[in-house]
Parts: structure tokens; C-alpha cells; sequence
């Protein structure tokens, strides 16, 4: 499998510069996405992006399949997706858009409060979202998303090299039919007892109980000295709750002595479930894409892999592993100084001020 870049498009792997030849990858009609030395970056605000690039066709029957790209927010990301999508070949790119047909989306999303990162199969046609929640940290640092398929039907989810999802597709993808199914010749039986606490029968209203009032004339009201029933009418004393009323009255709850507990239904084989160890498998790679929705703009991505070798990836990690770390360690010394320069200013005022005193 090569490179995404070789043979045409973009040199993805090698800092993504743009070529003349290949502006038809962005739609006449969308926001360009700004020219960087390193990667493609989002530059306006509140708009879809549709991006995309053609490499040689490929399947990955019998392969494994490694998709790979960094990306680093340089904007406090608040509604965005930072996903990419791979693509059969054969996709019209001049229309490219949020219906063309993929077979793999992967990569982080965030909207408010709520992030995950989307892992979807598509499957005779349906796109399957992973079940399991994939949880990230997203900050203004490079950071590393890889995805892999295997031939032996298992995925795989590394963030910056750690794993974060892996195991059987089947476990974590509902796209085939459930093994077992409920037993249809079984149902509940009407006698079952699932109530854990039922009404005491032996516990009785008291007799005085309806007879209290919800509301009384308040004893403390009096009629005021220039009340005039002539013109104000007959004055009424306000009434307020009733600190003796204690609501409708219900029998306390026991614990049920017939309970049983929940009731199982009894499970059997599901005839409609067929193995398939081809859930990995796609017939045709031919693009990547990148169709997406930012509020705010700034996203960088980089460092876009495709390959079968899940070494090859590892070592292109390796390679830029520390930019992250070098980022992380200039904010620091920049709030450090910024701090600093803080604390030089209020001692000035501080000195102003005793000066003017």
C-alpha cells in the first residue's frame, strides 16, 4: 500500500504543500482552507469544509489498514468536527460533499460540553457508528489520532500512541444481527412478582385524617382601622397553609413477600446471525477527505497516513513526537513571562502610588 501523496495529490506525509494543479480539490464555492507550511488550516469562522484527495486504488482484504494525521487546534475549539473520511475510489471531487459515499470516518468531534471520537464502518451501504465511547482531551497541543483495521476483524484506536479502543469489530459494532435473541415460545409469566416494596394492607387512614384542612384563616390578620365594608365589601381574614395538614394520605410500603426478582427472558441462538469475517474489509480505497463543520477556525491537520504497516505509522509518530512537548513547554515559559510581567506592573503601580502619597 502506498503513501497518500505518491503518484499525485498531496504529499500528506511531507507537510502538505498545495499545488496549483491540484485546486480542484477544494469546491469552488467553500472556504479555502489557508496554505501553511505545515498542514491545512480552517480560517473562517462558522463554515463546512470539503476537502479532498485522490491516491492510487487499493483494497485492504488481507491487510491491515492504518489511517493516521495530527491535528492541532490553535483556536479554543468550542462546535467542530477534526475528522477525516477514506474514500472508494471513483468519488467526484468537484461535488464533494457531505453525501459522497465513504467507507471509514475517524477522528474527534466536540460540541459544548459533549466529545468523542467518531469511528464509523460503513456496511452494504450503512454507516455504523462505534458503540464504545471513545473519550479525548482536546487542547491547542499536536496531537495524534490512528486508527487501524486488521485482518483478523479487530480495531484498534491510539491517541498520541496510546491505545483507546481494541478488540472485535463485532464486539464493538452492531452491524451484524445479536447472537442470541430473545426466546419467542417464552414470555413473563402473568404471576411474576418484580415489585420489591408493595402498599401495607394492614395499615389504615386514621379517622381524622380529611378532616384537617389544607389551608386556614390566618389568626394573626386583622381587619385594617380604615377598612369600609360599604365601599371595600365585607373583609375576609387571608387564609395560609395549614401547618397540621399533611397532604393525601397513602399506606406506608413493605417489603413484597411474594417478590421473585426481574424477570430474565430466557435467551436462544439467533437464526438471522451469520459470522462474517470480512467486517474489516472494503473493496476499494481511492481518497481522503475532510468535510466538516467548524464554529470557530483554526484547526490544523498534518501528517496524513495511509498505509498497511502499523510500524510505518508508529515510526512517523516517533518522528514528530516531540513538537507536541516543545509546544506544551513554550506556553509554559510564555505564561511564565506573562506572569511576570504582571507582577513587574502592579510593583510599578504599587511605587506610583506610594509616591504620590
Amino acid at each position: 500500500m502506498e503513501k497518500l501523496g505518491q503518484k499525485g495529490g498531496f504529499n500528506q506525509q511531507k507537510n502538505l504543500k498545495q499545488k496549483e494543479e491540484h485546486l480542484n480539490c477544494l469546491r469552488e464555492n467553500g472556504p479555502r482552507m489557508r496554505n501553511r507550511k505545515k498542514g491545512l488550516q480552517t480560517s473562517e469562522d462558522a463554515r463546512f469544509y470539503h476537502f479532498s484527495a485522490k491516491f492510487p486504488e487499493f483494497t485492504n482484504k488481507d491487510k491491515t489498514l492504518v489511517l493516521q494525521y495530527s491535528i492541532k487546534n490553535e483556536q479554543s475549539i468550542d462546535c467542530g468536527g477534526m475528522y477525516l473520511k477514506l474514500h472508494p475510489a471513483g468519488i467526484d471531487q468537484a461535488n464533494y460533499d457531505g453525501d459522497t459515499p465513504y467507507n471509514v470516518m475517524f477522528g474527534p468531534d466536540q460540541c459544548g460540553s459533549t466529545r468523542r471520537v467518531h469511528f464509523i464502518l460503513n456496511n452494504d451501504g450503512k454507516n455504523h457508528l462505534v458503540e464504545t465511547n471513545i473519550d479525548h482531551e482536546l487542547n491547542q497541543f499536536t496531537k495524534t489520532y490512528t486508527m487501524i483495521l486488521r485482518p483478523d476483524n479487530t480495531a484498534e484506536v491510539l491517541i498520541d500512541g496510546e491505545s483507546k479502543l481494541s478488540g472485535n469489530i463485532e464486539d464493538h459494532w452492531k452491524i451484524l444481527p445479536p447472537k442470541q435473541i430473545n426466546d419467542p415460545a417464552v414470555s413473563k409469566p402473568a404471576d411474576w412478582e418484580d415489585r420489591q416494596q408493595i402498599e401495607d394492607p394492614l395499615d389504615k387512614k386514621p379517622d381524622e385524617w380529611d378532616s384537617i384542612p389544607e389551608t386556614i384563616v390566618d389568626p394573626d390578620a386583622k381587619k385594617p382601622d380604615d377598612w369600609d365594608n360599604e365601599l371595600d365589601g365585607e373583609w375576609e381574614a387571608p387564609t395560609i397553609a395549614n401547618p397540621a395538614y399533611k397532604g393525601v394520605w397513602r399506606p406506608k410500603m413493605i417489603d413484597n413477600p411474594a417478590y421473585k426478582g426481574p424477570w430474565v427472558h430466557p435467551q436462544v441462538p439467533n437464526p438471522d446471525y451469520k459470522p462474517d469475517p470480512t467486517l474489516y474489509e472494503f473493496k476499494s480505497f481511492g481518497a481522503v477527505g475532510l468535510e466538516i463543520w467548524q464554529v470557530k477556525s483554526g484547526t490544523v491537520f498534518d501528517n496524513i497516513l495511509v498505509t498497511d504497516s502499523v510500524e510505518e505509522a508508529a515510526a512517523a509518530r516517533k518522528a514528530y513526537a516531540d513538537r507536541s512537548a516543545n509546544e506544551k513547554k513554550n506556553s509554559e515559559a510564555q505564561e511564565k513571562a506573562a506572569a511576570a510581567e504582571s507582577a513587574d506592573t502592579d510593583k510599578d503601580d504599587d511605587v506610583k502610588e506610594a509616591e504620590d502619597l
